[in-house]
């Protein structure tokens, strides 16, 4: 086994000059057929069909929940001002408490359902369920009268929770279709895709937006309504490709049992997992650091509109062109991360992006107009991908091979046990001090916490250690 810590981060062009080894441990399962051409194209598909809910979730999503629970002073508003006992709810705080309540759910259900789906190697049926469940939750947000606000804010937090259960599986297939040879560039395509799919359906959105009086679509709430429609039927239509080409390859440990017998197995599965956790020491460093610093880049992410509303007052119209540049440039960045990931080594490259996202939160303070925010969104851009292209191939290559779904599950955990944290925070600060500048930084330690916790990760180690449970698994 390698000891040395410098090996995890052995650049992929220094491995590429040596013959291949035979795949085993987090890369067996491609070892008698690595993922088509065909596979890996629609996988990456799925990652354009979800974008547009991430997308609009942070735009139009945003500023709908906000018209529909808006703050006493809007005496304007088109929809009364709602009340919970003697506070009023407002839309910004409403928005990220339900974010953040799917986000908690879905982090304690994923590694159970994942464990479930690898006994049963059904993993395939959850991932189409969740997927179109939410697509169609998205579809009847704008659907849904906006005189009935509350029924509104169940649907999309249903829809949230989805959209993250479906993640957590949609990224299970990832080291089932790539090696350790090819997972940063597939990981780093599959986000690459996403943003161009996210941009444009942000473009079709703002030109309802701004052109929907020629449709028939005269009030702004009818706007929004009729692209939250679009959002769920793109998200439902492109995914199609990943749900009827993506297998499972795994071998069910558990179907002739029953449902209620494979999900208590699964739980205990995932317990005992918890149990020896200590032999996979390098994926746990890596978990633990990857819940503190995701946590800071995805509230920095859906709360970035609350920013742009309340400390440089953008609206809608003025911040969907700031989100639509942000997620063009984002795709060529995923792509270099990637590209540089093979380069340098994935934790180097993983360094490089926290670095600059540590520098992106201090900054933020000083931003208080509309050409500054557009800065910092460009420099976001580059490294938002990234850093998630980089992170899940990490976790791709110290998987084993045959519990893809209960680790990623583990990863989805990770990704959002803390995460209802992030936005309940976001949404406190601001409803305490009126400050969302206040709340950006608030954040700035999570990152760095969550750098000093990677720094103890030495991923060959984790990838032999993922060899092992593999084959002991498999004897």
């Amino acid at each position: 086994m390698p000891n040395d810590p410098n090996l995890d981060d052995t650049p992929q062009s220094s491995r590429e000059g040596r013959a291949h080894p035979v795949p085993t441990g987090a890369t067996a399962a491609t070892a008698t057929g690595r993922g088509t051409r065909r596979e890996i194209v629609a996988w990456a598909m799925y990652d354009w069909a979800n974008s547009a809910y991430s997308t609009l979730l942070i735009t139009v999503l945003y500023f709908y929940i906000s018209t529909l629970f808006p703050s006493p002073e809007h005496k304007d508003a088109a929809f009364p001002v709602v009340y919970l006992g003697e506070t009023v709810v407002q839309g910004p705080v409403v928005y990220a408490w339900g974010i953040g309540l799917s986000m908690l759910v879905a982090a304690i259900l994923s590694p159970i359902v994942g464990a479930l789906a690898d006994a049963r190697a059904n993993k395939r049926l959850w991932f189409r369920s969740t997927a179109l469940a939410g697509a169609l939750l998205g579809t009847t947000i704008g659907l849904i009268s906006p005189h009935s606000p509350w029924l509104v804010l169940g649907c999309f937090v249903l829809a949230s929770f989805c959209f993250e259960l479906s993640f957590g599986f949609y990224n299970s297939f990832l080291p089932e279709i790539a090696d350790e040879i090819t997972m940063n560039r597939v990981s780093s395509w599959g986000f690459a895709a996403g943003y161009i799919g996210g941009g444009v359906v942000l473009a079709m959105a703002l030109g309802l937006m701004t052109a929907g009086d020629r449709l028939g679509l005269d009030s702004l709430s009818a706007r929004m309504r009729a692209s939250l429609v679009l959002m769920g039927c793109w998200w439902a239509l492109f995914s199609m490709p990943a749900i009827w080409i993506l297998r499972d390859r795994g071998r069910p440990r558990s179907s002739a049992v029953g449902f209620r017998a494979a999900a208590h197995q699964a739980v205990g599965e995932v317990a005992t997992t918890l149990g020896h956790i200590r032999q996979f020491q390098s994926l746990a460093w890596f978990l633990i650091g990857f819940l503190f610093y995701n946590d800071a880049v995805q509230t920095v992410l859906t709360q970035s509109s609350a920013f742009a509303e309340k400390e440089i007052g953008l609206n809608v119209r003025q911040l969907i062109p700031v989100i639509l540049m942000i997620q063009f440039v984002s795709m060529p960045g995923a792509l270099a991360v990637g590209w540089l990931a093979d380069k340098i080594g994935q934790k180097q490259a993983l360094y490089l992006c926290l670095a600059v996202w540590v520098a992106l939160l201090s900054f933020s303070w000083w931003v208080t107009t509309e050409n500054e925010f557009w800065i910092m969104g460009a420099v976001v851009a580059l490294v938002m991908g990234g850093i998630q292209s980089v992170s899940r191939s990490i976790m791709g290559v110290m998987t084993p091979a045959n519990r893809t779904a209960e680790f990623f599950g583990f990863y989805n955990l990770s990704s959002k046990a803390t995460s209802f944290i992030g936005p309940f925070t976001f949404g406190l600060v601001i409803h305490l001090t009126g400050s969302a500048r206040l709340a950006i930084l608030s954040l700035l330690a999570q990152l760095i916490i969550g750098w000093l916790l990677v720094s103890r990760v030495n991923i060959a180690r984790g990838r032999a250690d993922a060899i092992r449970a593999s084959e002991a698994t498999t004897q």
